[in-house]
């Protein structure tokens, strides 16, 4: 018995020994990290969320800005079943970095077919940089339950 114990306890070890390697690999060699939050939004009860956000660049002007050559920001914000802006456009193989937030509850931000999966958090301003390489409409889904109306969110991400 004590055989199968052992050969057990060095399979386990292998595992979790190649386990750890696929995370450092993805981690350091892939440059694979999980989206945090870039900064706050300080509102309260007396000035709510979507009152604020209405004031605050650049939640006050969404949408899609050339900053360099090949580089974009798209600020998008989450409404109960929208994003603003519903259409975002984009060339292809430009650094795209999407800075997003919600006004009210907790929204998904996914697009199938990209590493684009996140969540935007009332207050709380999400960041996340991606480059789309191929040409053709993409679509945005809102993917954390929000509300009665969830399966009518989303927007579509054009790449030209």
């Amino acid at each position: 018995m004590e055989r199968y114990e052992e050969r057990f306890l060095i399979a386990a070890g292998i595992v979790l020994l190649l386990f750890l390697g696929a995370l450092a690999y993805s981690a350091f060699a892939m440059h694979i990290v999980l989206p945090s939050a870039h900064g706050m939004i300080h509102y309260s009860a007396d000035r709510p969320l979507r009152l604020v956000l209405r004031k605050t660049p650049p939640f006050d002007n969404p949408g899609v800005r050339e900053v360099s050559p090949g580089r974009y920001e798209v600020v998008i914000v989450a409404y109960a079943w929208q994003f603003v802006p519903d259409e975002i456009e984009v060339p292809a193989g430009a650094e795209v970095t999407f800075m997003g937030t919600s006004a009210d509850v907790i929204h998904g931000f996914f697009i199938p077919g990209t590493r684009i999966n996140t969540m935007l958090i009332p207050g709380e301003v999400s960041e996340f940089t991606y480059r789309f390489a191929k040409p053709g409409k993409y679509l945005l889904l809102c993917h954390e339950y929000c509300g009665q109306l969830h399966h009518t969110m989303h927007a579509d991400v054009v790449v030209k």
